[in-house]
């Protein structure tokens, strides 16, 4: 069965091209994915997110529950509005899903998943929340934009500033609640912004108004691009349940201490860093015209291979760009094959833009 979102009538009246993306109709662009791109790169553009699944987290041990759910730390204290990123991860250390998580402080955990895993992971948070009590209660009633770009904030308080004065105050990767909306200072384009989590019945007003506003939509495709030139991974190509975070640029989101906090697949983990690494995530830059996409092969210095992961033309640069999963010594150029030619490129460290900025 197709899936729709609440607003699903807003992108086809304002012209949008809709495409199957995991079971739902969604806006692959308005007319002009490259102009989307720009928009968000330049002023303020917002998406329909409300496909992802929003799953909330309470009861006495919650708190228990995160810190061995999740690969990052929640901390043993409360840290109300709090957001933090993290991987779900299996026994074998394979990431089952990469997820956002806002602290409730005493009303426990807010967690949006990936529209195309939600069922897989509201089955795998259920059977790993058996020996413990809490209430795991996923949010259908509700729907989620993302205002992104450098004018998103002041824009988007034109939008919500009745619902929501305080938000106005928040710091990056902080959230707040007030009047059945839900405000964060996250996103997924590598500017500044707010995701909006709000009951459905009011979305379609809230997506009006933020147009009103001077907040263009935007659709997949712009989406991602950007979070490519953000050196953002994108979960089912650069990462999955097959490679763990320490293969995938996600170290930083494993935490370590303290010792004695055991987390699911925290012992693959460890062997996995004992042993070393064979693989790691990285950027390419193609050196001339052509098109990096997921799969191709990628031939390094020392003979050996690897392979892109995902790519795309980035609007921003004017040049083809990749994230590709190397051996971990592969020098600093290679070559991709494209359609049985080998085009040079050069490998660098994501990000790739940032702030509307090259950070090559």
């Amino acid at each position: 069965m197709t899936l729709k979102t609440v607003l699903y009538e807003q992108h086809l009246a304002m012209g949008g091209k809709m495409v199957d993306f995991g079971g739902w109709q969604m806006p692959l662009h308005y007319g002009s994915q490259i102009e989307e791109h720009h928009q968000v790169r330049r002023a303020a553009g917002m998406f329909d997110v409300s496909h992802m699944m929003i799953v909330d987290v309470s009861g006495p041990r919650a708190r228990g529950f995160m810190r061995f759910l999740l690969a990052n730390d929640v901390g043993a204290e409360p840290r109300p509005g709090k957001a933090m990123y993290s991987c779900m991860l299996n026994e074998q250390g394979g990431v089952v899903d990469d997820v956002i998580v806002y602290d409730l402080g005493d009303d426990g955990f807010r967690m949006v998943v990936n529209a195309a895993t939600r069922d897989k992971d509201l089955a795998w948070i259920d059977q790993q929340a058996a020996p413990f009590d809490v209430a795991i209660r996923a949010r259908f009633e509700l729907a989620m934009i993302a205002v992104q770009g450098p004018a998103a904030r002041d824009k988007a308080m034109q939008a919500v500033a009745e619902k929501m004065v305080s938000a106005v105050e928040l710091k990056p990767f902080h959230a707040c609640a007030g009047n059945g909306f839900f405000i964060a200072r996250t996103g997924y384009s590598g500017e500044d912004g707010f995701e909006i989590i709000l009951p459905e019945e009011q979305a379609a007003a809230l997506w009006k108004q933020l147009h009103h506003a001077g907040v263009e939509p935007c659709g997949l495709g712009a989406r991602d691009t950007l979070r490519l030139e953000a050196g953002m991974n994108l979960y089912g190509s650069d990462m999955d349940e097959t490679c763990s975070p320490l293969e995938s640029g996600l170290g930083w989101t494993v935490a370590w201490q303290p010792e004695e906090r055991n987390f699911i697949g925290r012992a693959a983990l460890e062997t996995q860093r004992e042993i070393g690494v064979t693989v790691k995530r990285v950027g390419l830059l193609l050196d001339g015209r052509g098109v990096l996409r997921s799969g191709q092969r990628v031939l390094c210095e020392n003979g050996e291979e690897g392979k892109i992961t995902s790519g795309s033309f980035s609007p921003t640069l004017g040049k083809a760009i990749a994230l590709a999963r190397l051996p971990v010594s592969p020098g600093e150029t290679c070559e991709v094959e494209i359609r049985g030619k080998r085009l040079p490129a050069t490998i660098v460290k994501p990000p790739f833009v940032r702030k509307g900025q090259s950070c090559l």
